[in-house]
């Protein structure tokens, strides 16, 4: 905007000082709104805050919007989900791949990834 620093140290001192620039909250709202509107897990939500160079404090604070038990149930909706697009692949590596490399793209951590895989090779048999 072409403004002296002065001027744009006083700017954001005062966005500091009413609240308007706060990493704590962006945090919290961020971590709360890819998890709800995106279905992002714990691990693309800390991938994503790092990323913004957010801190390690401010990420722990921001996971912690998330209910464990919120968690768990998107986890096994979208993996159910994703199932229901797979009914077609006959193939069972195929499908259980597809499965794994979808919810980690998702950043959903392995040891639930791998639990649904093997629960899904286990319906199949």
């Amino acid at each position: 905007m072409r403004m002296i620093p002065e001027a744009i140290d006083q700017i954001i001192h005062h966005l500091i000082t009413q609240n308007y620039l706060n990493e704590t909250r962006f945090a919290q709202a961020f971590a709360r709104g890819k998890f709800r509107t995106k279905k992002w897990g714990r691990n693309r939500i800390v991938r994503e805050l790092k990323f913004r160079d957010i801190s390690k404090y401010n990420i722990t604070l921001a996971l912690k919007e998330i209910s464990e038990t919120d968690y768990q149930k998107t986890f096994h909706e979208l993996a159910e989900k994703r199932l229901r697009q797979l009914e077609n692949e006959t193939n069972l590596q195929k499908k259980k791949k597809k499965l794994a490399d979808y919810l980690f793209y998702r950043g959903w951590e392995p040891n639930l990834v791998w639990d649904k895989v093997t629960e899904v090779v286990k319906s199949e048999e």
